[in-house]
């Protein structure tokens, strides 16, 4: 989920809003009728549930289309869709498997555009994130093909000439609940290395964001999966119950709150089901006076700005040395004031819409009561009304920077999940390492210095899963990903997500005859 190019990149292509094969999409004018939920290969309507939910862009604030969420028996015959594609694909050798998904890549990768303006359309975030994004998701499926084919057991000598051996195996059909920040990409992280290792998947997107992830399953279809390998279905919380509870999923893996996270895995224990859960952070970001000022500002606005700040892994508490608090804060200042903020389809926006208004309305709370407290704001926090017309009811504020804070502010301690920045004062390393650990949360971490001792010291000591150092929001699909204490569990990404998606079966061999104690 994470940019590579930085906010000061300025565009140069031209390719806007384009959709290819003919269809054209500007702000405003995007709207779909076609079925939502994806099963047995095709598109369909749910066959139960009935409550409808409006599916809105955030740049203007327009319903887009309406979802239907699903109930329990259409969850049902999709996971029954899945279970049948399963007995076909468990059964294909690695390399089998690597194709289909190389092709899925291949196609991926082709339709870029169209796929990143329909994320930008549906999420809010700019064209120029949506993109990386995109790239970013081919590479996933490129990274875990290639290990589709390595993926082996042991041999084992034992005594006696005797021997053993372990057999790496599929746990079956997986259901993936994604969140609404990453639609496209999050749904690549949970499927790719899922289907590498010969599992079915049951996807259900956040439903806020439902349109992207049915390229992906189309995508899939026309890659040579088996029908019904990779499933769509859509709905809110009663929905992803019937998915949790369903006695043929074998396994589950949810990105979004931590509250949420919570009921999953009590739903999951019920039926002992294995469980990845990606879950909130309230990251800390140590800028020590040793470091690159201009490098650490940069980081600083990736780890605070990117997709208006909707990220769990944001650095949003920033952990300042003394000495040069007022320099670094006043360069931070003025880099916030230049972000643009607008149409998220125009090539020079760096800032689009957040989600919805009750999410926007909720930032705007946790700035109030950081006011309240004795927050400082710095610069932007208000509400942001761009001068085109058709955005006038866009989902909009200006990014945000908090002075004057302290640890035991709301604004610090929980996740506002927002263009929030809080920055906080230090004097020692010894002191901000025990204070960026005092969180329930331990996703992620960055630190900026020259002393590359003191770096790795650091980040040994952050109890958190991702750490950072002299960059931050960097993560390549070959690294795992995931969180420590509230922050969840299990990793994404890297060779490490295919021991979260198969299972060990040990064979022991005796080559002589049993010795019996009887």
């Amino acid at each position: 989920m994470f940019l590579r190019l930085p906010f000061w990149h300025t565009a140069t292509s031209t390719m806007g809003t384009a959709l290819p094969r003919g269809q054209l999409t500007a702000t405003g004018t995007f709207s779909l009728q076609q079925p939502l939920n994806y099963r047995a290969g095709g598109r369909v309507e749910p066959v139960d549930g009935g409550q409808t939910e409006d599916v809105y862009e955030p740049a203007t604030g327009r319903v887009i289309t309406k979802l239907l969420c699903s109930g329990e028996k259409e969850v049902d015959l999709a996971v029954q869709s899945a279970k049948a594609a399963f007995q076909t694909w468990s059964r294909t050798s690695g390399m089998e498997r690597c194709r289909v998904l190389l092709e899925a890549a291949r196609l991926i990768r082709e339709r870029r555009d169209e796929i990143a303006t329909l994320e930008t359309i549906n999420n809010g975030k700019s064209i120029l994130e949506a993109r990386v994004d995109i790239d970013i998701s081919w590479q996933c499926l490129e990274y875990y093909a290639g290990l589709a084919g390595s993926l082996a057991g042991e041999h084992i000598q034992l005594p006696g000439g005797s021997f053993g051996y372990t057999r790496r195996e599929p746990l079956g059909v997986c259901v993936g609940i994604g969140a609404w920040n990453y639609p496209f990409q999050i749904a690549c992280w949970k499927s790719a290395p899922a289907l590498a290792c010969g599992n079915a998947m049951v996807f259900k997107p956040s439903p806020f964001t439902p349109i992207s992830v049915l390229k992906l399953a189309e995508i899939f279809t026309e890659a040579g999966a088996p029908k019904g390998l990779f499933n769509v279905v859509q709905g809110g919380v009663a929905t992803g119950q019937f998915l949790c509870h369903h006695p043929d999923v074998a396994k589950i893996s949810f990105t979004g709150s931590v509250p949420t996270g919570v009921k999953i895995m009590e739903m999951a224990a019920k039926g002992i089901k294995p469980v990845t859960l990606e879950l909130g952070g309230k990251s800390p970001l140590i800028i020590f006076s040793d470091c690159s000022l201009e490098n650490a500002v940069n980081g600083a606005l990736m780890a605070n700005f990117l997709t208006q700040g909707e990220v769990c892994c944001n650095g949003t508490r920033v952990f300042v040395e003394r000495k040069i608090l007022d320099t670094f804060t006043k360069e931070v200042v003025k880099r916030t004031q230049k972000i643009k903020v607008g149409d998220p389809l125009q090539e020079d926006t760096r800032m689009g819409a957040l989600i919805n208004r009750p999410h926007l309305e909720r930032v705007q709370r946790f700035i109030k009561q950081a006011k309240e407290q004795g927050a400082q704001v710095l610069c932007g926090g208000d509400l942001y009304v761009p001068d085109d017309p058709k955005l006038k009811n866009g989902f909009y504020m200006q990014p945000c920077v908090l002075g004057n804070c302290r640890d035991d502010m709301t604004c610090v301690q929980e996740e506002i999940f927002g263009p929030v920045m809080s920055i906080l004062p230090f004097d020692t390393e010894e002191e901000v390492v025990e204070r960026a650990n005092n969180t329930k949360f331990g996703l992620a971490g960055g630190v900026f210095t020259r002393d590359i001792q003191k770096a790795h010291r650091v980040v040994a000591a952050l109890k958190a899963g991702m750490c950072f150092i002299n960059n931050y929001n960097i993560s390549p699909v070959e690294l795992p990903f995931g969180g420590y204490k509230s922050s969840g569990f299990g990793r994404e990404n890297g060779r490490a997500a295919i021991e979260y998606y198969s299972q060990l079966k040990t064979v022991c061999v005796e080559m002589g005859d049993v010795e019996s104690v009887f």
